[in-house]
This record gives C-alpha cells, structure tokens and sequence, in this order.
C-alpha cells in the first residue's frame, strides 16, 4: 500500500514509546479500553501492509491479559462495564492469525456478559451497572462492533437485529431536534443530576462521544450485511449525525472542539482525539460507498488540520499528539455535572492513548483512501 506516511510513523513512534501499552501512564496493567482504540490501528495497518510486526503487537500487548484457558486478566463479567468489551475486538484476527483457542475462548467469554448485561426498558445496553438506565454514546463504540462480529463469527449472524437496534435507539433518546447533534447521555429514569428531569439528556455536545458513535457506525456497517433490513437507516443516521458535526467544523483549522457547538466561549480548545475519531468516520464511510465523495471537501481540511493543529514531531521523528482531553464522563464519584465549565476543566495532556488510536485509525483510513484514489497525502 502506498501513502502510509502518517500511520506508519504514527505506529512506528507508539512501539518505540510504549511497548507494553498496559505499564503507560499509571494503567498499572488494568484490562481498559484504550489499548483497544490502538490496537485497531494496528490490526488496520497490518491488514494493510502484511507486515506481521503491527501483528506482534497486538498479540505481545493482548498476550498479557488473556489466559491458556480464555480466562482475561483483571476482567470481572459481573461489574457489567460495556468499556470492558472493546479490547475484545481484536480477539478475532488474533484467532483467525494463530488458531490458538484462547482467543476464541476470551471472545466467549465477553460475549456472556451481552447476554446478561442490563438494559433500559427498550433493550438498550446501560452504560455500565454504576450507571443504570443510561445510555451513552461512547458505549455504542465499545460494544456493539464486538457484538456483531462475534455474532456473525461464531452464531451464524442470529441476533444482529439486536446490534442494529443500539443505535437506532441512542438516536432516538439523544438527538437534538434543533442542532442535529447527539447529547452524551440520556437517563431513562430521569433521575441523574447531570441530566435534565423532564428529558432525561445531559447538557452538552462533548466532542469525544460523537466521535466513539461515529466511529461505532462505520465499523458496523463495514461488516453489516447490506440486505440487513435496518441498514439504510444505520445509513441516514451516519449521515445526518455527520451533517451536524460538519456545521461546526472550525473553518481556519478544519477541526472540532472539545465543545463541540460553542467554539466562540471562553476556554474551550480544539481537540485531538474527536477531531481525528470524526476524520475516521468520514474517511471510512467515503470508502464504503455509505457517504458521498462530495465529503472530500470536509475530509481533507480536516485530515490537514489534524496534522497541523495537534502534532509535534520530534527530531527522532516520532509522532506527539497534542490537545487530548484525558478523560470525560457523568455522575459517580466525582459527580461530574456535564456542564459547560466541567468539560473544559479536565485534564489536556500529550498522547492520550484513546487520541493516538483515534489518529492512527484516522491516518490509516485517510491515506488508504488517497492511496485507493491515486492522489498523494498530506
């Protein structure tokens, strides 16, 4: 493949950095969603170039947590944490590449917790069991791809109605009738205190979880049977979600802030990991046939703007990506109220690893396109 010179960099600079992705920053060798996010970066990138190095670090970083017997290092099924399910997603090239049983065995196992996880009233997966009766959109990243590959891997595609209706779900409860745009989380019950109590939605648009939707819908309607009778809509609803965001690119930099509809107010900033999860929607889609080619005119601004607004190269040449809100959330310990003021309080650090997956799956789509195009990368 040609044109891969921001992913392989991207990828190259990772390895060097943080061979064990697991001893990063504090995670202390906690199973946690990040080294998801990257490790589809590089199952991308070695289905791309073959190169079995990309692969070697998936299973070298994989390898800590999954057991001879299936069993998963510091998972526990009965916390019902739906973040805990993405990890598994390259469970399956690990089996198709190796054979070895374990990794089919740990997909099982994470399958058991779908079975029993709670739902709201409709059938849509609560955020974790801390979190009952919420449905945010982060989760949709975190659970429904695993879902339907594993359903169409290993149960003959029984089921997928159930994967579909996550999101057509979500949309329903969390979309704004004026904007377009989708709000973080919605409580069924109406009795959170970060949620409004006749609505039951969050106050705001936070970058990051638009980008994990966005991100889910591609990488379901890549494998989605296309006679599936809820595809078309998966379709609209990729589309009108993005037509929202597009409203509030930032046009002298082509990217997305961490609010993402109030760019004009005091403190907020443009963001790394949502900007790049967005540029990975509109790339992947492009490349589906799910959106137009006429999304070229906000895809390419916006592929420059991540390279130029967020990274710093060092004179080794690798790659630092700059502007990542570490983390965000609602409710819990912390009662975080989902204000205005609240999202823009935490932490922005270098190299978040949810933000370097997001640019490394965002350069891995984008330069394949080009590449499939015949046109050079930035």
């Amino acid at each position: 493949m040609k044109n891969t010179h921001w992913t392989m960099k991207t990828a190259d600079s990772i390895m060097q950095r943080t061979p064990k992705l697991y001893e990063d920053k504090g995670k202390n060798g906690s199973w946690s969603y990040d080294y998801g996010v990257i490790l589809k970066g590089f199952e991308l990138l070695f289905k791309q170039t073959g190169d079995h190095k990309y692969l070697q670090f998936i299973q070298d970083n994989m390898g800590y947590f999954i057991q001879e017997d299936g069993n998963i290092r510091g998972y526990r099924l009965d916390e019902y944490n739906i973040d805990h399910i993405n990890n598994g997603k390259l469970l399956f090239l690990l089996y198709k590449e190796t054979k070895q049983h374990k990794y089919k065995a740990a997909a099982t196992l994470l399958r058991e917790q779908l079975k029993t996880h709670p739902r709201t009233s409709e059938g849509a997966f609560w955020h974790k069991k801390i979190y009952p009766y919420q449905i945010w959109l982060d989760g949709l990243y975190m659970g429904a791809p695993f879902y339907l590959e594993y359903l169409l891997t290993f149960e003959e595609g029984k089921g997928i109605d159930d994967v579909t209706q996550q999101f057509i779900l979500c949309e329903k409860h969390t979309k704004d009738s004026e904007t377009g745009l989708l709000f973080h989380a919605w409580d069924e019950k109406r009795v959170q205190p970060w949620c409004d109590p006749e609505t039951g939605l969050s106050l705001n648009f936070w970058g990051r979880s638009l980008g994990w939707y966005l991100m889910a819908l591609v990488d379901v309607l890549e494998i989605l049977p296309r006679e599936h009778a809820d595809y078309t809509e998966l379709v609209r609803i990729l589309n009108d979600t993005l037509l929202a965001v597009k409203e509030y690119q930032d046009v002298s930099t082509g990217v997305w802030y961490q609010v993402v509809n109030l760019g004009e107010r005091k403190g907020n900033y443009l963001e790394a990991s949502a900007s790049s999860m967005i540029v990975y929607a509109m790339a992947k889609g492009i490349r589906l046939g799910v959106l137009e080619d006429s999304w070229y005119k906000v895809l390419d601004p916006a592929f420059q703007g991540l390279i130029t607004e967020f990274v710093l190269e060092t004179k080794e040449g690798r790659v630092n990506l700059n502007k990542n809100c570490q983390v965000a959330g609602l409710g819990g310990a912390d009662r975080r109220d989902g204000t205005y003021a609240y999202y823009i309080s935490e932490p922005i650090i270098t190299n978040d690893q949810k933000g370097l997956g997001a640019f490394l799956q965002a350069c891995g789509e984008y330069e394949q396109l080009r590449s499939l195009e015949g046109q050079s990368t930035i």
